[in-house]
């Protein structure tokens, strides 16, 4: 029996929108410091999904976009059902948020969830002179949604915004095949973004270095840590020993 119209797959096909979704957060100056906010508030945030070039919008493949915030705000869940798909507010902690993707219906996909941890202070290098400066604390991720063999309903509205295609369930460089994973499902590989928001192989590259060298210096402690405790063993063995022979003396 042939599938209902607008829900049969295109066959071999896989399809990826990229995205980044993160937090902007300046801490409040109290010399213009809005009356309306609570008094323990100590910065005004951002929490947002936005766009990835070339595609300017996302809302031809994405319904709504639900943010889950900690449970001390009122009305903690906020849902945007247009773009800019954002939400700001203020406060004085970090915390989690979720953050539930919508389709439009003719994706017949299920929503999808992913997390962001809202930054307040800076870290790192900089972090000092940020403060100083009361600088913007932007926290970004680089993601992509993958679209499994879409229904052709859903296939006409992702390829009439053009975008990447890939085909073939195993073919070599297909988007599918090298990233795997469940239909409308966004991909593993998530990037977090450096401060100047430019994502890019090299910036990947960099962050790869980095952990392979920490692991190397994990690596040594362990050793030297490991010798220090065998040395350790060694020497209350020999102690164990002198006082056994002391015993025997006596």
């Amino acid at each position: 029996m042939p599938a209902p119209a607008g829900t049969k797959r295109v066959k071999g096909i896989s399809i990826y929108r990229p995205f980044i979704f993160g937090s902007i957060a300046t801490p409040i100056d109290p010399a213009n410091r809005p009356a309306n906010i609570n008094d323990d508030h100590t910065h005004t945030w951002t929490i947002y999904v936005r766009p990835c070039a070339p595609h300017p919008d996302l809302s031809y493949f994405i319904k709504k976009i639900s943010f889950k915030l900690h449970e001390t705000y009122t009305n903690s869940l906020r849902t945007v059902e247009s773009s800019p798909f954002e939400v700001t507010e203020t406060g004085w902690g970090e915390f989690e948020v979720q953050i539930k993707l919508y389709f439009v219906p003719e994706a017949m996909e299920k929503p999808q969830t992913i997390w962001h941890h809202l930054k307040l202070h800076p870290y790192g290098e900089n972090a000092e002179r940020q403060k100083e400066k009361k600088e913007p604390v932007i926290s970004e991720c680089y993601e992509e949604v993958v679209f499994n063999e879409p229904v052709e309903t859903f296939y006409d509205v992702l390829t009439s915004s053009g975008g990447n295609v890939g085909r073939g369930k195993g073919s070599k460089g297909s988007k599918q095949a090298s990233m795997g994973g469940k239909k409308g499902a966004p991909a593993e590989r998530v990037a977090e973004l450096p401060f100047d928001g430019v994502y890019s192989q090299k910036e990947e590259g960099k962050e790869l270095d980095r952990l392979g060298q920490a692991i190397k210096t994990v690596e040594l402690m362990v050793k030297e840590e490991r010798k220090r405790l065998e040395e350790r063993e060694k020497t209350l063995a020999d102690l164990r020993t002198e006082d056994g022979a002391a015993m025997k003396a006596r």
